[in-house]
């Protein structure tokens, strides 16, 4: 807890001015109601004594009152600015953090439980410089009041000094076990949310198999916990507070009696021993703190669960610039995941394709290739420079890619082609470009605002958004272009439509394709055999062809001493892109 407890102190700072605000009307207010009974006191003596200042008290009562008032509304108002300025830092701080650190974020928290901690336990972490203030600012009457009794009789502040111990183990023990039980609480919610992201994104395939109610049930199987765990809140909660609830009104009793005997015995007055018991009930407000404890221990739950995000290293960037050059691929004894001892070299402008049976590497190969990810042993260069010591701009310049499932972003068509390229006066040119490669350009231009249309009112394909993936990687990857089964949604003619610009116009670049499919691998001028994470073979797929375990990686339900079901695959060089 205690990276949990530094977070939540770092929202003080990031409050703004309305915490300053919050702060100042807090302390007027405590401020105010510590004089309220000294002033009601006097103002109970002058009235009984029918004085001449009675009326003088009754004024700086009525003052006092409706300084109280304008700072419980001002503070209320400061609480909800003080805490929306919070919410907003943290929501930034760790979005550029989860950001910063790529895939290796998602493989370790699902989107729904990142989505609840950005969203839900950043907002209750940003209250916690309201409940931090105003639970801060309950002490202020207290120790006046305390302070009062002392001045007025002695025995009166022993006796409250007995009653807060008490009340202030209640509120220790509270805090400590309400942080706890609301870690479990957020915990099963974000289980909940991760389950219903997961439900969301197979929407199609939950409905065509008929399963809505099945996963239904495996969405809300949480609940039960959940209720569990806020019923045990619920209790923490009511136990504290019949404890406080308990104290509270024996200590009033016990110093009015004190006070009461002080009385009889001459010691005080009918005034002092109304504005004693003003003040013990001033005191004994510090068991009003336990809904301003309950918010802080939620929030620091809420802290470590966003802490536990910072954990995860950012990927750091170096300085330098790629050195002109052909785009040259090397890896070095590389080992990541299910890869080892991976040392490969792909010519600058050559195109390269990957295969092998799921599970083999593909895709870890493919985000290693471009530093989606970083090796664990080994290194990856680029024409000569190790690829962590390249700015993110130069990184981001020279490698471009495209996946299966592409996830378009940005407000228009446009910026969703355009993303990571450079606002210059080519920009457009240069977009508009990339979409002819990727042929999405004729598509794009029916529709209504053509490349100005928002992303949201363009109905799309899955093959039409493939293309505007591969449009975004032609766009800025001016040196390698990773297409991870980029192109597995487009239908044969566009195929081989865009694996001819990948051969002509783009092909200066260096380009590694993980290819599901013979033809896209007979198009590469070579291909990399990946099995059980490492390279079985590298040749061109001409020769590799004549290996029957080589032709099964597109045949996996065929024995590979038969030969190739598809008369039109027996050809080496047949199919798309086979110029």
């Amino acid at each position: 807890m205690r990276t949990a407890d530094r977070l939540v102190t770092r929202t003080l700072r990031h409050s703004g001015p309305w915490l300053y605000v919050l702060a100042f009307t807090s302390l007027a207010g405590a401020l105010g109601e510590l004089a309220l009974p000294y002033v009601l006191g006097r103002t109970v003596d002058t009235l009984v004594a029918a004085g001449p200042a009675s009326r003088t008290w009754l004024m700086v009562c009525g003052s006092v009152v409706v300084l109280i008032a304008a700072c419980d509304v001002l503070g209320v108002w400061a609480a909800g600015g003080g805490g929306a300025r919070a919410t907003r830092w943290l929501r930034l701080r760790i979005l550029r953090h989860v950001l910063g650190a790529g895939p290796a974020m998602t493989r370790r928290f699902p989107e729904g439980d990142l989505v609840t901690r950005m969203g839900v336990n950043a907002d209750e972490t940003g209250r916690a410089p309201e409940s931090i203030v105003t639970g801060a600012a309950l002490l202020v009457p207290t120790a006046g009041g305390l302070v009062a009794l002392v001045l007025i009789d002695v025995w009166l502040a022993l006796t409250l000094v007995a009653g807060l111990v008490l009340i202030a183990l209640v509120l220790r023990a509270f805090l400590s076990t309400t942080t706890s039980l609301a870690g479990d609480y957020q915990r099963t919610q974000a289980d909940i949310a991760a389950r219903l992201v997961d439900a969301l994104s197979g929407a199609r395939t939950i409905a065509a198999a008929g399963t809505e109610e099945r996963e239904r049930a495996r969405v809300l199987a949480p609940l039960p916990r959940l209720r569990a765990h806020a019923m045990d809140m619920w209790r923490a909660n009511a136990q504290a507070g019949v404890r406080a609830g308990a104290v509270i009104p024996l200590l009033e009793v016990a110093v009015l009696g004190v006070g009461g005997l002080r009385l009889a015995a001459g010691d005080l007055t009918a005034g002092e021993l109304y504005a004693a018991a003003r003040y013990v009930v001033l005191g004994a407000g510090l068991g009003a703190a336990l809904g301003h404890v309950g918010r802080l221990a939620r929030a620091r739950a809420a802290a470590g669960r966003l802490a536990e995000l910072t954990e995860e290293p950012v990927i750091a960037y170096g300085g330098l610039s790629l050195p002109e050059g052909p785009g040259t691929l090397e890896l070095r004894g590389v080992g990541a995941g299910v890869l080892s001892g991976i040392d490969l070299v792909v010519p600058g402008g050559s195109s390269v394709a990957v295969v092998g049976r799921s599970g083999s590497g593909k895709s870890h190969l493919a985000a290693l290739s471009g530093r989606l990810t970083d090796p664990e042993t080994g290194q990856v260069r680029l024409d000569g420079v190790p690829l962590p010591d390249l700015s993110a701009e130069a990184l981001g310049a020279a490698v471009g890619y495209a996946f299966e499932r592409p996830v378009l972003a940005g407000e228009t068509i446009s910026d969703a082609v355009g993303l990571g390229v450079a606002e210059t006066d080519g920009r457009e040119t240069a977009v508009h470009a990339a979409a002819r490669a990727a042929c999405a350009d004729g598509f794009v231009r029916r529709l209504p605002l053509g490349y100005g249309t928002p992303l949201r009112e363009a109905p799309m394909s899955g093959g039409e958004r493939q293309r505007l993936g591969l449009a975004r990687a032609f766009a800025h990857g001016r040196r390698l272009l990773v297409l991870d089964d980029a192109t597995s949604s487009l239908d044969t003619v566009t195929e081989h439509q865009v694996s001819r610009a990948l051969a002509g116009e783009l092909g200066g670049r260096t380009r590694m394709i993980v290819a599901h499919r013979a033809a896209t691998a007979a198009s590469a001028d070579l291909v990399v055999w990946l099995e059980e994470g490492r390279v079985r073979a590298c040749d061109t797929h001409a020769r590799l062809w004549r290996d029957p375990a080589y032709r099964a990686v597109f045949q996996p339900a065929q024995n590979p001493s038969q030969g190739p079901r598809d008369p039109s695959l027996s050809a080496p060089g047949a199919g798309v892109g086979a110029s």
